[in-house]
């Protein structure tokens, strides 16, 4: 296993990191997922742990906190050989205090997962979401404070825009309170959205990408192909409309050029498709799933081995994407370009 240093801290991470979305398997979203208990994420966790991931990413909505309360069960006896990430933000409920990273949102939220995790300090905390209701102020002040405590090793976000993150970044450094060190975000060769703004965002200040749903939200799996009914066990039967739309027939252009390059290195299309996304700038991580052991050692297989150059670029063309405005200028146009060369 390689590890990647967390964006600008010192904090060591495995490129490989395991998501435990498939734990508990409450409400419709999640079902579908996955409904591991505690025995089943054990073993999961074991093998994780003989391949070289120690970092676990969780949050307190996913199964509505059972995803947490199973990871703590799992890891009893052996907190200090892993790492946990879990994040806060979203709701939990419908009342006027149950969403949000108010003051007292954020406090009540950490000694909640706390508890459910069964441990006395969290080592990444991530908003789950920008909060545009509490002043940025506010919420780095908490955060710095919750640091301060030691409830908490470091800071991240989760699915901010450009303008949420460097502006939190900004009024970090101007009081000395903890910057985010990981930006939690969706990445993958149907979804390039990341590279425009945020990328170059990351680079500069030196926030690493913890990179969720790197096939696609299911669909990279090779099991969806052109031509063909999508498989009767596909998640996305049940969890498509939660998650980024994708063109079909440039999901079947990428799909073509995976198997390609899986038929030229004996891989598996998710691993091919996970080992491009090792090759960009700024990803520290990249959290895989699995609802069972099969998928967890497939997904595993995606390290230990390189895709040559000329793979990345057939891929990277299979799946490039104009970027939006002001973006698109520094692509197409030569003074523009000359000016801003893009990061990859």
């Amino acid at each position: 296993m390689e590890y990647r240093n967390l964006g600008a801290s010192g904090l060591k991470v495995p490129v490989l990191s395991f998501g435990t979305g498939t734990f508990g398997g409450q409400g419709p979203l999640f079902s579908a997922w996955g409904r591991s208990g505690v025995d089943e994420a054990r073993r999961l966790i074991d093998i994780c742990l003989e391949a070289g991931v120690n970092l676990f990413d969780t949050a307190d909505v996913y199964s509505n906190g059972a995803s947490e309360e199973i990871l703590g069960a799992a890891l009893k006896g052996r907190r200090d050989k892993v790492l946990i990430s879990t994040k806060t933000g979203l709701p939990m409920g419908d009342g006027p205090l149950d969403a949000g990273t108010s003051r007292y949102r954020l406090v009540a939220s950490v000694d909640a997962a706390l508890k459910r995790l069964n441990t006395d300090y969290i080592d990444l905390l991530q908003l789950h979401a920008f909060d545009a209701f509490t002043p940025i102020d506010e919420v780095l002040s908490t955060l710095d404070a919750l640091v301060r405590a030691g409830k908490l090793r470091y800071i991240g976000a989760s699915n901010f825009s450009g303008w949420h993150l460097m502006k939190s970044l900004g009024i970090a450094g101007r009081h000395g309170w903890p910057r985010y060190v990981a930006h939690q975000v969706y990445y993958s060769l149907v979804g390039r959205d990341y590279e425009s703004e945020l990328m170059p965002l990351a680079l500069d200040q030196g926030v690493g990408a913890l990179v969720w749903s790197p096939l696609g939200w299911g669909r990279l799996t090779g099991k969806i192909r052109r031509g063909q009914p999508l498989p009767k066990n596909s998640r996305l039967h049940e969890t498509a409309q939660f998650g980024p739309p994708v063109d079909d027939e440039k999901l079947y252009a990428i799909v073509d050029a995976l198997d390609v390059v899986a038929t030229e290195t004996g891989r598996s299309v998710p691993q091919v498709a996970i080992a491009w996304l090792l090759t960009r700038p700024g990803v520290s991580s990249i959290i895989i799933g699995a609802r069972d052991e099969a998928q967890l050692r497939d997904n595993l297989g995606a390290v230990g081995w390189s895709l040559s150059a000329d793979q990345i670029a057939r891929l990277d063309r299979a799946s490039a994407v104009m970027p939006a405005y002001p973006y698109y200028p520094y692509r197409i146009q030569e003074g523009f370009a000359r000016l801003n060369p893009p990061p990859v």
